[in-house]
C-alpha cells in the first residue's frame, strides 16, 4: 500500500506560516492611524517602496540627525497583558528624544515590526501607539515594515524598532562644545521606568517578589502591570520650546546607563556636572525595586533613570526662563546641579552627591 506524501500537493507561503492576507488586513486597519501622523513636507502616501520628505529651502546650513532604537524587554509586559497601544509611544520617545539632544527637530520616523504571527488587530494597535507618538513629537510616520517570522518567533511574540531623522541648523547644534562652567542642570521628571532596566525590573518584581502583573501594589496605586507599562514621556516638543526661549547648551536623554552615565556624554573635558540627590525623590517604582531586590544604589543609578528623564544644561542667567517654559507645559522640573571646573584631569564628568529625602 502506498502512502501519499503530503508535500506532493505542493507547499504554499501560508502553509509555511506567513499570512499575506492578514498582513494586508493589518495595513488596511492602521493606514488611517498612520495618515494622522504627518507633516506638510511629506510627499506621496503610504504603500510606496520609500517615503518621500521635502526638506525645503529655508535652511541656511541644515544638518540631518538620525537615531535608531527599540523598546527592549518592556515588550514582554505588553505581550503578557495583551495591551499593544502603549509600547509604540515608548518606541517613538526613545528615538525622537535622542534626536533633540543635539537640538534637532524630529522630522520623520520609520518603524519595523517583527512578529511571530500577524493578527491584524494587534499590529494596528501597535501602529496606533507609534502614530500617536509621532503626533506628540511633531514628526511624520513616513513608513515602515511589518515582517511575519513563523518558526523564528512564537505566534504571540513581537518586537519593535524604529529610525528617526531630524534637522538642525549647523550654527545651532547643541553639545559638549557649548557647555561652560557655571551652566545649570535642570531636571525634567520621568513618567516612571520609561524603557530601560526592564530585565532587572522584571527579575525583581515578577520573579523575586513573585508579583503577578494584575497584583495591586499600594505604593503604585495601581497594578504591577499598569506601572510597568506606563509609557515613556516624549520630551521633544518641550525641549524645542525651551530652546526657543532660553540659552540651552545641551540636553541629556536619560536612558540605559542612568543619569550620571548619560550626562557625562555631553560634558566636555575639564568640567564636571555636580548633581545633588537631595533635590528630588525618586518615585515609588524605584523604591519598591530597590527594596524587593536589595539592589545596591550604584546598580539602581546605573540601570534606571531614577525619576529624571531629561536634563537641560542651560546658561545660569536663563534658568528661570527655561523652568517657566517647562512649568507652562506641565513638566515637573527642578535645578539638579551645576557644571563646575574639574578638580583634576581624572575627575568624572558627572557626579551625584548627598541623599534623596525619602529613599
Amino acid at each position: 500500500m502506498s502512502v501519499e506524501n503530503p508535500q506532493s500537493q505542493g507547499m504554499s507561503y501560508a502553509q509555511a506560516g506567513v499570512d499575506i492576507e492578514a498582513g494586508d488586513k493589518a495595513v488596511e486597519l492602521f493606514a488611517p492611524l498612520a495618515k494622522k501622523a504627518t507633516r506638510p513636507e511629506v510627499r506621496g502616501g503610504l504603500g510606496g517602496f520609500a517615503g518621500l520628505f521635502a526638506l525645503g529651502t529655508h535652511y541656511k546650513e541644515p544638518l540631518l540627525a538620525a537615531s535608531s532604537d527599540g523598546v527592549g524587554t518592556k515588550i514582554d509586559i505588553a505581550r503578557q497583558m495583551e495591551i499593544y497601544n502603549t509600547v509604540g509611544l515608548d518606541l517613538v520617545a526613545m528615538v525622537v528624544d535622542d534626536l533633540v539632544v543635539c537640538g534637532a527637530e524630529p522630522l520623520f520616523l520609520q518603524d519595523y515590526i517583527s512578529i511571530g504571527h500577524v493578527v491584524p488587530e494587534t499590529v494596528a494597535k501597535l501602529v496606533e501607539g507609534i502614530a500617536e507618538g509621532c503626533v506628540r513629537s511633531g514628526c511624520a510616520l513616513l513608513g515602515g515594515e511589518t515582517a511575519e517570522h513563523p518558526g523564528l518567533m512564537a505566534p504571540d511574540e513581537f518586537d519593535l524598532a524604529a529610525t528617526g531623522v531630524g534637522v538642525v541648523e549647523a550654527a545651532d547644534v547643541l553639545g559638549p562644545e557649548q557647555v561652560k562652567a557655571g551652566d545649570v542642570c535642570i531636571a525634567m521628571a520621568s513618567s516612571g521606568l520609561h524603557s530601560n532596566g526592564y530585565s532587572l525590573a522584571r527579575k525583581v518584581l515578577l520573579d523575586m517578589a513573585g508579583l503577578p502583573l494584575d497584583a495591586q501594589v499600594e505604593e503604585f496605586g495601581r497594578t504591577v502591570g499598569e506601572e510597568l507599562l506606563e509609557p515613556t514621556h516624549i520630551y521633544a516638543k518641550d525641549c524645542l520650546a525651551v530652546m526657543a526661549e532660553a540659552q540651552v547648551h545641551t540636553f541629556c536623554h536619560v536612558t540605559g546607563g542612568g543619569l550620571v552615565g548619560n550626562l557625562a556624554r555631553v560634558i566636555p573635558d575639564g568640567l564636571t556636572a555636580d548633581l545633588d540627590r537631595a533635590t528630588w525623590n525618586p518615585g515609588a517604582v524605584f523604591r519598591v525595586i530597590q527594596k524587593e531586590g536589595r539592589v545596591e544604589r550604584a546598580d539602581m543609578e546605573q540601570t534606571f533613570n531614577m525619576g529624571v528623564g531629561m536634563v537641560a544644561v542651560v546658561a545660569s542667567e536663563d534658568v528661570d526662563r527655561a523652568m517657566a517654559v517647562l512649568t507652562a507645559r506641565h513638566i515637573d522640573s527642578w535645578v539638579l546641579g551645576e557644571v563646575r571646573v574639574a578638580e583634576d584631569a581624572s575627575a568624572p564628568r558627572a557626579t551625584l552627591r548627598g541623599n534623596h529625602p525619602r529613599f
